[in-house]
């Protein structure tokens, strides 16, 4: 039986984010893309300077036998700033805005409790503004935005 699940994260620049969870053991796959919008098949000039609505998110695919859906809902919390919106360091707009798309009932679930028990913890000095939505359509982004950091040395993204 297979133990291989998929997880989608958006915590601002998709380069920083897919680093972070690429090098985290369990994690088997990773994909970087656009969800969440109404344009078909966008490409990253659409959703920087069009009204696309989509979010830069990460899709991966982990070994739960490894790493827990909690485990990487705890890695999405640390990787980024949950509190603000539309906005990751000095990156703004809407597709850098914080959310989890969710691939089953269990995910949505884990998703909801995590964040009201962050939103809780009173360690943050603002609400969490975290969407939480069912997956939708990933779209893949081109090839040179994949494994950016690992091709490219990092830079050019704040995380």
């Amino acid at each position: 039986m297979s133990t291989d699940e998929k997880a989608t994260f958006g915590a601002g620049c998709f380069w920083g984010v897919e680093e972070i969870f690429r090098t985290t053991k369990g994690v088997l796959e990773t994909a970087v893309g656009y969800e969440g919008g109404s344009t078909i098949n966008p490409t990253y000039e659409d959703v920087c300077y069009k009204e696309t609505n989509h979010a830069e998110v990460i899709e991966l695919v982990f070994d739960s036998s490894i790493i827990t859906y909690n485990q990487l809902l705890e890695v999405f919390w640390k990787c980024h700033n949950p509190t603000t919106l539309n906005r990751q360091g000095p990156d703004v707009g809407s597709q850098y805005r914080s959310v989890i798309y969710f691939h089953n009932s269990e995910q949505e679930t884990l998703a909801i409790e995590s964040k009201s028990q962050l939103d809780g913890s009173g360690d943050l000095n603002e609400p969490v503004v975290t969407e939480i939505s069912s997956k939708s359509t990933f779209y893949k982004a081109e090839e040179y935005h994949q494994k950016y950091f690992m091709k490219n040395g990092g830079g050019g993204c704040h995380i």
